[in-house]
């Protein structure tokens, strides 16, 4: 059995403003960093902002594949005890 495909335009909407707070975090890094120290002072916190982003961004993913099987589940293919029906 195939799972149903997750909405991608929702998805996309969805993580929109995670896209955008995360390359502010990366600017920032980068911006704030001292002369001299750029690669130093803001390489792990740009890294540590995509690490979050991309954990956030797969949870969110593999969330919404669930809801939309969720979604596709027909209880009307159980009896009321929870049994599958047999044909």
């Amino acid at each position: 059995m195939d799972l149903p495909k997750m909405d991608r335009n929702a998805y996309r909407e969805q993580m929109r403003a995670e896209v955008e707070r995360v390359l502010k975090e990366v600017a920032d890094a980068v911006d704030n960093a001292p002369c001299g120290r750029v690669i130093r002072d803001s390489e792990e916190k740009a890294r540590d902002a995509l690490d979050r982003f991309r954990k956030l961004a797969y949870e969110k993913a593999v969330q919404m594949k669930v809801n939309a099987a969720e979604a596709a589940f027909s209880p009307s293919d159980q009896h009321r005890d929870g049994k599958e029906e047999t044909a």
